[in-house]
Formats: C-alpha cells, structure tokens, sequence
C-alpha cells in the first residue's frame, strides 16, 4: 500500500475587469476581462508597439470580478448592463464616463439589478436526465393505475436537485409546484436556478421576502394572489411554516391558500432524516430542549419554534392523512436518506440512485475528452489524526479509550465572555494545527520523522485551504473558539476573518449565510475561519469553503456527511478563450477522532449503497475516490477498506496495530539514554552479542561526541564561514544517519516481542513475565538476548514501557472483539489483564480498551 499521496496545484489566478482609454478613441473605454496580469493582457493588444515606446492607451481601472460568494462574471455581463442603461458602443468600446463604468462593475458584482437577464443555458448531465426518465416512467405507470405516485432521488450534494426537479416540471407540464424543506437556508438555490436559467423563461418564484430582496416585498401569500396564474409559479416554504397549526388545531389564516390549492407536483427537499410520514411525529419530539438550554444547534436549530408549536398543538400524523396538502405527485430530495432506505420506505422502482462514488467515477470515466460535465466537481480527501498523548488524555473516555470531541472543546460561557474548560489543551491544538507546538516538534526531530501535514502548518494545505469551516459542539464552544483565535499568542490566525455562525445572532436560514460570504471580499484573495456548531451545514452552498474541521462528536452519519460535503461545491472563473477554469479541484475533511472517522465512511458506504455487495466491496469502492487518510503519531498513509471494517467493528485495525511494533516512538534513541547505554558495559555487551549491533559502542560514542562538539561550535561561533557551516551541517546529517541506524535496529528487536503474546493462555500475566518466566530459551532464540540482558535494556530504558503497555492492551482488546464476534469470552472472569510489563485490572480494562460485545454483534 503506498504511503504517498500529492497534493494538487492551488489555483493562483484571479479574473478581473478592466477599462482602459486610448488617445485614438477619446471618450471611449474598452472593458475587458482576464485572469492574468492585466498590464500584460492589454499589452497584447498593442503588439505593434516597442516595448519601450510610448503608449496610446492608459489602464484606468481595475476590478475584482469575484463576488462574495466565489462566483464570477465577465465583461459581457458588464456590457449588457451598460447597454440595458442606453450606453452606446462599439464592440468593446462604450461611450461611457469612468464614474459609469465602475458603477456597472459594482451592479453586476453586488447583484443589486436584474439587467444581466437570463444568462445561463447549461444542458443536463447524463445522470440528470436519467432520473427524469425514471421518474416519469414511474409517475406515469402509477397515474394509470390511479395512484398518487412518490419518488425519491437518492442523489448526493452537487447532484443539481433544484435544476433537475425544474426540468422534471417542465418535462411533465405542471405548473403549480410546491417545495416543503426543514432548511429555508437552501432557498437562494432554488432561486438562483429558476431565475438565471434560459429553460425557465417566464416562471414565476415565490417566498417569504427575506434579506436581500429588492424586488419581493409583499408577504408570501399576497405574492401568489398577485401571481400571473396562466405561467408556472414555483412556491417555496418551510415544512414547519406551512404545516404546522394553530393552538385550537385549525390551519394558520395566512397558510390556507396553500392547502386548498391543487398542486401538480410537492417536492420535500432535505428529506435526510427519516421518513416524514412514517416519522414525522418523532421529528416533532426530537426537539431536545436540554440540547437547546445548553446553545446546541441541532440539526433543526433553526426551525425548533416552529416544530415545538406544532407538537404542542396534537398535530400528530398518521399513515395515510398527515400531509393536508393535495398534489398530483410527490418528490423526495436526499443525499442521505439512509432511513428511507432502511426502512423500505420506498422501494427499487420508486428511487433514483446518484452517489458520490457514480460521480467520481463518471468523472474518471469520462478521461481527457472535451466538455466533462463532472470536470469541476472536486475530489473529497479524509484526512484524519491520532493527537499526541500530551493533548488528547484530557478526553480520552469509553470503551475504546477514544479522544472525546465534545469533551475536549466543552466550554461555558456567552459571547465574549466564553471560555474552554480546557484552554490549556486547546491551545496547545491550534499550536499543533501551525506546526508550533514544541513538545511534538522536539519529538519529530529526535525520532529523525517528518511532520503530518497538519491544516495549518503544511504548505500545500495552506494554499489549498484558505476558507475552512470549523464544526464545533455547540454555541458557547464557537464563541470560545473565537475569543482564544484573538489572543496574542495566536497571532497567526489573526491574518484570517473570523465568523460566528451560531447562535441567534448570527441569524436564521439564509440570513445566516450573507455575512460569512461578505466577510470574505474577493474569497480568492482572502482567508477565513467560520465557526459553526449547525448553521450552514446542509443544503447551502460556500465555493470557498475547502475544507471543514470535524471538531465535534456525531453519531449520524446523515450529519457527518451533510457537512462533509459542503465543501465540495464546484468553483470555477471563466477564462479568456470562453471556457472555465477550475479553482477547486481537491477539498479535504480533517477529523481529529481517527476512530470515529473511519466508522462514519464505513456506515455511510454501507447504508447508502443498496446493490447488494460486500461491506469491503462497498468501502473499497468509495475509498477509490474518498481517500482516507490516517495519521497514527508516527506515519500518514492511506487506510485500505478491510482495516476501516475492522474499526467499524472493534475500534481498531489489525495492521495499523501491528505498525504500532514498527513505531519509533517504542524505542529510545535520546542523548541521555545512549549515554546510559554506553556506561554500562554489561548492556554494550549483551548488545554486541547480536550481530546486528557488532560495534554498537563506537557509533554511540560517536553521536554522543559528535553532538556536544557541534552544540558548543554553533554556540561559540554564530557568524560562520560558507564553509564552516557546510561541515556542521554535514557532521549534523552523519550524527540524525547513525541514530537513526541505531533506532531502526531497536525497532527490529522490538517487533519481535509481540510473539510472545500467544504463547500462554494466562491473560493475566504481563508480557515481560512470559518473556522471563515461560519461555525464555525461545526469547533468546527469536531475539539473539538472554533474560538477565533483556531485564537490563528494559531498565535503561531503552524500550518506551508506557506505549508498548498501550500495543499490547490495544492487541488484546482486538482479539477480544474477534472472539466475541465469534461468541468466545475465554477471559472475562480473569481479574487483571497484563500488558508489557504492568498488570491492570479487568475493570480498568474494560474501561480504557475493551470494545462493547453488543457493538460488535451489531458490526
């Protein structure tokens, strides 16, 4: 399995606008569009002109083409608005003033007007056009038989859901189309799409005005009454609003036109989590009002008044007559529907299935041919950590000894007054997420390994991730957050814009999103942080946004993947030939509970594919273009899909355990313990018994000379010769090569240790003692060393005892899980349970390492 993995290009480039005059055309300007250097681009006009001559034209201004939100326009865009506002012109060239110019750039880039029209005429995707052509098929065989028919579109984030179901609309001719969502955030894309699109010539949208409206004043059902009835309106609402009742059970006045209305198609968007006819009424009572005294964003945070006053009413829906809203067909949007899948909700016929897998893999397909329609949908990268010991034993807790988010970032507090219970360790976190935190860089350098490419502090991952998202546990630890970012000590994050998004005051729905993308200006050019423990999480979308944090614990991984994916949204910026050229092509998910991770990408494999195929088939497939990342504290490699199964079953992984034996952290090859070595002539000696280390003392004696001699060269002479410096550096490589021989032969010894694991059934007895005691002949075979020398390296400390307790624990509560599955428990009435060379007791035991029984025969 290879070890390696490359990291794209980050896109450099940034469009913009330009205007310039030439003395030839006075009281014209030529605007223009580039995403290269502009003097350079208007240069290229002239060619004529020598280089050092002098110019006609005058560069007059220059503009960002970028909005707020990470799309782009042109100069095209720019000249319709001029000409919509009677300016004249010549091709490119416009009878215009500056002051207008840089007006019409402001109007095009603000969207304060409507005069760019319908510019957008993309066709469909395969995919796209292939669950029309099953949801007709099925709507029109279900209409025969005189049946309602309901449709689901299993189809992943990205998948185009507002502009599909807008085609499926026109396809069938309906004209009255109502869209119920949880998540009145998604409501700009619904929008966006109606709105821009040449295909939708003439229909209407219509909504609760919200925040940047300019044209919607009216409330929602005064907009319908006011509709031209004879072309397609298109209503959207919140499921709460919409449905829910008043206090005597009678419909809400304003909402009745909804209900007598005839509607030809009911779309439920961000159908993710249940079946709402089945489970509607648990949705009503899954609003946790401890979760909201304590300022949790739940997934319906935003929506919970709503859902508290209709379950407080008695709404409670049945089988048959729980929607009061009549239509002659119904539509169900998910890219998670996994309990609408599991529980047979719906059945093959009436699903569409489009995962994040069939995209990647039509992409792939797809190759190097010209127009790939899937070209700008960027690969998603897991990237995941084990933190050093030194940060995560504050919250380390449960049967797999696992590092607990939500306790690591509990905070209490408001606002500015929010503070993290643990701000000692958190600290140390952001100074881990720089590359600044000394202990681990210490540690890096004495073991002679490289740093993980940590969000923050690797270079790649600083280019490619400027915008990050950062999903915490709840309000008060979002505000913590922000309060420590301002400290002096974090200097470095203060270079990013940092946004709240949680909480009310960072506003409901799409109010929530408008100051996120403000904060970021030309987000090409910019870099932000959003905190957020719920809001912008589904159904929005951020281009900028590369890369999300998981820094909260979640058991669904419906919301898992709901965030995950909110950073894979296409961007692009047109370029000068017409085409489009991608700005994102790689977005990453950093998860610092390694474990969890791993289970969440084999339940999201599992649950959401539904062909029948293995559990390994499944991850396997996924992982082919979900790679996944893990970072063990000694190497990042890419995790194969038997060892995210053995996770998902027992919290552990057969190989990443056994590479535990390969670290370099379970030897020590420090000053002081080579200096301990060479004292003593009996360990030398027992050492020069293997042939492996013949010579072990004149290379010790060496790196220990060697490094005192170039400590006090560097401390005496600071302004050394070229040369002078060559020599201590090369004498500095010869001494990290000779340690790091010494290391990799101790390594050696030490992966023959775990042999002995197996040799006796006495669970109880540590390690060590079966090494001494039970089989020591076979000790010295398999190891080249007697007992007596063994005991002696051990009490040198050459072996790091506390983490090879931790492998043999880990191996133990591995096999344990591998028994229990198989319905063994040879050893559960033992009362301690030996590790390396200590015994703990079984209930510490159970406590820190042992996988639940019942997770496993879930597994």
């Amino acid at each position: 399995m290879s070890t390696a993995y490359e990291f794209p290009e980050a896109y450099s480039q940034s469009p913009s606008i330009y205007a310039y005059s030439d003395v030839n055309y006075p009281g014209r300007l030529k605007i223009g569009y580039t995403t290269r250097d502009v003097k350079v681009r208007v240069a290229e006009q002239y060619p004529q002109i020598p280089q050092d001559a002098p110019k006609p034209y005058h560069i007059e201004l220059i503009e960002s083409a970028v909005r707020e939100d990470g799309s782009t326009f042109d100069d095209h865009a720019v000249h319709r608005y001029l000409k919509a506002h009677g300016v004249k012109s010549n091709k490119e060239w416009f009878n215009c003033t500056l002051d207008q110019a840089v007006a019409a750039i402001v109007a095009v880039r603000s969207r304060w007007s409507n005069e760019e029209g319908r510019t957008q005429d993309f066709k469909m995707r395969p995919e796209q056009s292939a669950a029309i052509e099953k949801t007709v098929h099925y709507f029109d065989e279900m209409t025969r038989e005189g049946r309602t028919p309901r449709f689901l579109w299993n189809a992943k984030m990205r998948f185009g859901k507002t502009f599909t179901t807008y085609q499926l609309a026109k396809r069938l001719g309906y004209k009255r189309v109502l869209i119920l969502t949880f998540k009145p955030a998604v409501r700009s894309a619904w929008k966006e799409d109606l709105e821009t699109h040449v295909d939708f010539e003439g229909w209407q949208f219509i909504a609760s005005p919200a925040k940047g409206d300019y044209y919607l004043i009216d409330s929602i059902d005064v907009q319908y009454q006011a509709a031209d009835k004879s072309r397609p309106i298109v209503c959207f609402g919140s499921f709460q609003d919409f449905l829910g009742l008043q206090k005597d059970g009678s419909i809400k006045a304003k909402n009745e036109w909804v209900h007598t209305t005839n509607w030809d198609l009911v779309v439920f968007d961000e159908y993710h989590f249940g079946a709402w006819r089945d489970n509607a009424k648990k949705l009503f009572d899954d609003v946790d009002e401890e979760k909201q005294a304590k300022g949790e964003d739940t997934i319906y945070e935003e929506e919970s008044k709503l859902i508290k006053e209709a379950a407080t009413t008695g709404y409670a829906p049945n089988d048959e007559t729980w929607l009061p809203i009549t239509a002659r067909a119904y539509l169900y949007l998910s890219g998670t529907p996994f309990r609408a899948l599991n529980s047979g909700e719906f059945i093959e016929e009436q699903i569409y299935n489009w995962t994040y897998t069939d995209e990647q893999r039509a992409k792939e397909e797809w190759g190097d041919k010209p127009g790939n329609p899937y070209a700008a949908l960027p690969k998603l990268t897991l990237v995941t950590y084990q933190l050093p010991d030194q940060i995560r034993k504050i919250a380390e807790e449960g049967e797999f000894n696992e590092f607990n988010l939500n306790v690591f970032f509990e905070a209490e507090g408001k606002e500015n007054d929010a503070k993290f219970k643990h701000e000692d360790e958190v600290q140390k976190w952001l100074d881990l997420m720089r590359g600044a935190l000394l202990e681990e860089e210490t540690n890096n350098l004495k073991l002679g390994r490289n740093k993980a490419p940590m969000p923050f502090s690797d270079v790649r991952l600083l280019h490619l991730c400027p915008h990050t998202l950062w999903f915490l546990p709840n309000v008060a630890a979002c505000y913590a957050m922000r309060n420590l970012l301002r400290k002096k000590q974090n200097v470095f994050y203060q270079d990013y814009k940092i946004n709240v998004c949680a909480g009310a005051k960072a506003g409901v729905g799409a109010a929530a999103l408008e100051p996120v993308e403000r904060s970021m200006g030309n987000p090409l050019k910019s870099k932000s942080i959003t905190l957020s423990c719920g809001k912008l999480t589904t159904g929005v979308t951020v281009k900028p946004w590369t890369g999300v944090l998981m820094l909260r614990n979640l058991s669904s991984p419906e919301t898992y993947f709901q965030t995950a994916f909110r950073v894979q949204s296409p961007w692009t910026v047109p370029n000068e030939s017409g085409g489009q050229d991608i700005v994102k092509q790689e977005c990453f998910v950093f998860d610092f509970a390694l474990n969890r991770a791993l289970k969440e990408v084999a339940d999201y494999s599992c649950r959401l594919s539904v062909d029948g195929q293995s559990p390994e088939r499944k991850v396997e497939e996924i992982i082919g273009f979900l790679p996944v990342l893990a970072y063990d504290g000694a190497a990042m490699r890419r995790i194969s899909a038997s060892e995210i199964l053995d996770i998902a079953m027992s919290g552990a992984s057969g190989t990443m355990l056994a590479r535990r034996w390969e670290s370099a952290l379970l030897v020590n090859v420090d000053n002081g313990t080579l200096q301990r070595l060479l004292d003593s002539e009996e360990a030398l000696a027992a050492l020069e018994k293997i042939e492996a280390f013949r010579g072990l003392n004149q290379d010790i004696e060496m790196i220990i000379n060697k490094t005192d001699a170039v400590k006090k060269a560097k401390k005496d002479g600071k302004d050394k010769t070229g040369k002078e410096k060559k020599e201590l550096d090369e004498e500095e490589k010869d001494i990290k090569n000779k340690r790091k021989k010494i290391q990799e032969k101790l390594i050696k010894l030490a992966t023959r240790i775990p042999i002995f694991m197996y040799l006796t059934d006495a669970r109880e007895e540590c390690l060590k003692a079966v090494i001494e005691t039970v089989e020591p002949k076979l000790f010295e075979k398999v190891t080249g060393l007697v007992v007596n020398d063994f005991q002696l390296l051990c009490g040198l400390d050459v072996f790091n005892a506390e983490l090879m307790n931790d492998a043999v624990y880990k191996f133990k509560r591995y096999e344990d899980a591998s028994l229990t599955y198989a319905g063994i428990d040879a050893h559960h009435n033992d009362a301690r349970v030996g590790g390396f060379d200590q015994t703990i007791t079984r209930e510490e035991y159970n406590a820190r390492y042992k996988a639940p029984r019942e997770a496993n025969r879930r597994s």
